[in-house]
């Protein structure tokens, strides 16, 4: 498995074999300066966003009470089933000259085009800002799991000393979160890097659209293994910071000081004020563009989004179950394997078989597909030498390949997810079934998976999910007439479809809230984001009850924009 994560690594690394300076000549007088300021500017900017967002909304719905923090606990956490490149259609039609917000602006004041400013998120910074608004979940889940696991007593000894809520936060509260905040800080910023199709479709030049301009409009693969070879530097970079962070804190707290902190009420004035900042989060990242994409989707022309939509649907659901049988099987094999092989560097493959959800979707795709078309070319010689026979593409030019990504890609959620289940299984069981004469499989088989079905569950489903959303590697990958929700999304947003669009942005959001309510939080017991969902009080009824909402809320809204419009 650790090759496995392995090749693409290793697929890049030969592409530096090519001595030809003919594309980064090109790259260097064009665009380079622009991909490294702008790659820099995202960067600072969804570090800075998330990190502030976070961390705020985390502190205020952990340590206080106020009307409707319970439900703004699990609420904030809804911008996390968006994927950046939707979120990025939404706004780049709600934002437009000609979009309702705008329009409804210009038909209240009377403005005219010049008379007024208003934001243009056709930049670096303007995504920075769509990318904080569905990452910050990341921060948020890992802020509150830490600020959670905080002591009380630390927390009235500070008050008793004399400081204020404010500075109890800045001086206890906060260090004692800082390699929590930094781990979501990474995923937020690694998942910003991965990002495509947002930064794509507002032209704003990064590593990743570098490397698909190189493979497709110049056919320079080993180009674009080449530009890949920087993005994968960059992303672990980010993931060796983030480990030095968290490694280097340490802290002791007595035994007797481990109750957890309770939370305070709050004044009506500052009550308001709360509940205002922890909404607003989920009104610009969640509310806003879904019922506007509900909107487009009700006037989309059915006729022509209808035969591609089922096709496209059909592909992503066989991608996404494969993928995730695969994944959750994996998953459970390498922690059952490091569950009877208990030696370091064993442990230490696993570790770096887990590596693979830090890698760019457009890494993984290039590192994959140089060795596969490699290896189709061999086999193709082979096939005509020995049987007079073209074997053609059977690897690169399949669906193949593209499994082979996502596998590599997410394996680290089936790990992630199955590994802590295991462990909860007492070994001392392992061990009277080995007296009784059972076999390692024997073992696996009639004591560890009656009880991982819960974890393993999990593992696929957030894979499954994971897959749904996936853009770069899927568009770099897939075979010739073989597009997916999100490569169609992607695809009639490029052709500025934006209706046609939302039909299929629609189906992946609507699809992931659905597997949340009626799938994940009935049977998950592992993953501090659900059972945070759990623990507040979210059901499925709860969930369909909040799509009505948002569907009727949209509905009526666009209506009152289109008239004041006209």
């Amino acid at each position: 498995m650790a090759a496995l994560v392995a090749l693409p690594v290793l697929g890049i690394a030969a592409s530096l074999f090519d001595t030809r300076a003919s594309m980064w000549r090109h790259l260097v007088d064009t665009q380079l300066a622009d991909i490294l300021t702008n790659t820099v500017l995202l960067l600072l900017g969804v570090g800075i966003g998330t990190t502030a967002i976070g961390t705020a909304t985390a502190w205020v719905v952990t340590m206080h009470r106020f009307p409707f923090s319970r439900s703004l606990e699990w609420a904030l956490l809804l911008p996390m089933v968006m994927p950046t490149y939707i979120i990025g259609y939404a706004y780049a039609d709600l934002l437009a000259y000609a979009g309702p917000l705008q329009s409804l602006l210009r038909g209240i004041t009377g403005w005219q085009k010049g008379d007024y400013w208003f934001p243009d998120v056709g930049s670096a910074t303007g995504v920075a800002c769509l990318f904080t608004l569905v990452l910050y979940p990341y921060v948020y889940v890992a802020a509150r799991a830490a600020f959670l696991a905080q002591s009380q007593s630390l927390l009235d000894a500070s008050r008793i000393l004399g400081r204020g809520p404010w500075r109890t936060f800045l001086s206890v509260g906060l260090p004692l979160a800082r390699p929590a905040i930094a781990a979501g800080a990474a995923l937020a910023l690694l998942e910003a890097l991965a990002d495509f199709g947002t930064v794509q479709y507002y032209g704003v030049h990064t590593f990743t659209t570098a490397i698909y301009r190189t493979w497709f409009g110049m056919g320079d693969r080993d180009g674009a293994g080449q530009i890949a070879v920087i993005l994968l530097v960059i992303a672990a970079s980010l993931v060796l910071l983030e480990r030095r962070s968290r490694g280097s804190a340490r802290y002791q707290v007595a035994s007797n000081l481990r109750e957890s902190a309770e939370p305070t009420a709050l004044s009506p004035r500052w009550a308001a004020l709360a509940g205002a900042l922890c909404a607003m989060p989920v009104l610009l990242g969640f509310v806003m563009p879904v019922g506007h994409l509900i909107q487009l989707a009700m006037h989309a022309d059915v006729t022509l989004v209808g035969a591609a939509f089922l096709r496209e649907t059909l592909h992503s659901l066989m991608l996404a179950a494969v993928a995730a049988v695969s994944i959750a099987s994996l998953g459970l094999f390498l922690a059952y394997a490091g569950r009877l092989v208990r030696r370091r560097i064993f442990n230490r493959l696993i570790e770096f078989a887990a590596l693979g959800y830090a890698l760019p979707g457009a890494v993984i795709a290039v590192g994959i597909l140089l060795p596969l078309v490699a290896a189709d070319r061999a086999l193709d010689r082979a096939g005509q030498v020995l049987f007079g026979v073209s074997i053609g593409l059977i690897l690169s030019g399949t669906a193949v390949a593209l499994l082979l990504a996502y596998t590599v890609r997410f394996l680290a959620v089936g790990i992630a997810n199955i590994s802590p289940g295991l462990a909860a299984i007492d070994p001392a069981m392992d061990a009277s079934a080995r007296i009784l004469g059972a076999r390692p499989l024997e073992v696996l088989r009639r004591i560890h998976l009656p009880n991982m079905r819960g974890p393993a569950l999990t593992a696929a489903l957030v894979a499954f999910v994971e897959v749904m959303k996936e853009l770069p590697a899927t568009l770099l990958i897939r075979p010739f007439n073989f597009d997916t929700l999100a490569v169609g999304v992607y695809r009639y947003a490029s052709d500025e479809r934006l209706a046609e669009a939302a039909v299929g942005a629609v189906a992946i959001v609507a699809g992931i809230l659905l597997l949340l309510a009626f799938i994940v939080i009935p049977y998950n017991t592992f993953g501090e984001g659900v059972k945070m969902l759990k623990d507040s009080g979210l059901t499925a009824i709860k969930v369909l009850a909040l799509l009505v909402v948002v569907w009727t809320a949209s509905v009526a809204v666009s209506e009152e924009i289109g008239r004041a419009h006209v």
